[in-house]
């Protein structure tokens, strides 16, 4: 088993780098009741940084499935007011939200694919208010990771449990830098990278991008004033924070209304704990107009029916294929993970801090701009050693941003 001492080292980078704690601030962590010992490690570690207050939310895969499983439709279908209530009052007071997911990915697999997502949009449409404060970094938030049975078993199915954990976990300190002498220095180091690979392409102001691979032609305009991120953060305060850990990502928006053509998955999608797998989607004029799925076609089409906005795409990610989640050779089965092994896009909603200005414009202004709005957010991944990017500027010349997976531009600075 991971040592102690490793997992204190991971705590404290989740802390301190991940949503970046203050003194006198309060810390919400949503954590698997499995890795109750490591929760408890973190909410030591948040008082000892001076946390006023550690509340945690826990989640049992087990009752969960029990409540999918037997409760009525009117108790599926409905979120509970003192939940929202509760996630506005910690936002309100400015509170870190640490968010430590670990789901068995087949959790749900043989529940009805209508109730999950019933579910699933009942409680976006509760959480609207609370997601305005982390998908415009109001509040510092981050996500992170830790091995649970069912989870581990998914991605090492030869081993038993016990070694299954064991094998996770070494995958997860190495990928998370954690294995080194002083993480917290690591990722300065890797958000300087990403940095400087945004800036790159904040300067390329490129109109449109053109992806192809194996099944994957597709056209997507970006709006103008669109901005690139990647790695840390800012929140209102002006606290640096990393919002998902691992991250390999420098990421924009596509043009809501601006994209054309065919795409393909090139991981399993784990939604709502049912598996989406050998995936292509058709777009015309921005919306999904097709779609075709080896695995979880049900679900896909749940997940596209969630509302208007969930047929159109919300955020593209850049990722080179020599990232360290894509070299450890493991399909996760956890969007965490894969999609920072591979470029991805997003159906649903984007994130309004993408476009200039965007954190100030009412839902109005931000389809004017291009900017998607939806109760859904998902990452699916596109990306492979066989894709290639063309960058095409406001006259008409193209340039190379990937080759064969890998960047085309020089993102390094030097």
């Amino acid at each position: 088993m991971v040592s102690q001492q490793t997992q204190e080292k991971y705590a404290q980078l989740a802390l301190r780098t991940g949503v970046n704690l203050q003194k006198g601030q309060a810390l919400m962590i949503n954590a698997p009741i499995e890795g109750a010992d490591f929760t408890k490690i973190v909410a030591r570690k948040a008082y000892e940084m001076g946390a006023k207050n550690v509340h945690i939310n826990w989640v049992d895969d087990e009752l969960t499935l029990l409540k999918y499983e037997n409760a009525p439709d009117e108790v599926i279908e409905d979120f509970p007011e003192w939940k929202v209530q509760m996630h506005d009052t910690f936002a309100e007071d400015g509170t870190a939200v640490l968010n430590i997911r670990s789901t068995n990915p087949d959790l749900l697999k043989n529940i009805d694919p209508e109730r999950v997502a019933k579910a699933n949009k009942a409680a976006a449409e509760a959480m609207k208010n609370f997601r305005k404060y982390t998908m415009n970094d109001k509040i510092p938030w981050s996500i992170i990771s830790i091995p649970t049975g069912d989870w581990a078993q998914k991605i090492f199915p030869e081993k038993s449990r016990e070694d299954a954990i064991e094998s996770l976990w070494d995958a997860i300190v190495k990928i998370v830098r954690v294995d080194q002498d002083d993480p917290v220095a690591a990722w300065e180091a890797h958000n300087e990278t990403l940095r400087t690979a945004r800036e790159v392409l904040n300067e390329k102001k490129y109109k449109k991008l053109v992806f192809k691979a194996p099944g994957t032609n597709l056209e997507m305009e970006l709006p103008a004033g669109h901005i690139w991120k990647g790695g840390s953060a800012q929140a209102e305060t002006g606290v640096t924070f990393n919002p998902n850990m691992p991250t390999e990502e420098v990421f924009s928006l596509p043009h809501k209304y601006g994209v054309n053509g065919t795409v393909s998955s090139t991981k399993p999608l784990n939604y709502g704990g049912s598996l989406i797998d050998n995936f292509s989607l058709t777009f015309k004029d921005g919306k999904v107009v097709d779609f075709k799925a080896e695995q979880g076609e049900e679900t896909l089409r749940h997940l596209l029916d969630s509302d208007e906005g969930a047929k159109r795409l919300g955020e593209v990610a850049l990722v080179p294929d020599e990232s360290p989640v894509s070299q450890s050779g493991l399909i996760f089965y956890n969007t965490l993970f894969d999609e920072n092994a591979s470029c991805h896009i997003a159906l649903g909603k984007a994130y309004p801090t993408n476009v200039e200005g965007g954190a100030e414009m009412d839902d109005n202004q931000l389809d004017q701009h291009g900017v998607n709005d939806s109760l859904t957010h998902v990452d699916f991944m596109i990306g492979s050693d066989q894709l290639d990017i063309d960058g095409v500027m406001d006259d008409g010349t193209e340039e190379a941003v990937f080759r064969n997976g890998t960047w085309a531009l020089d993102v390094k600075g030097n």
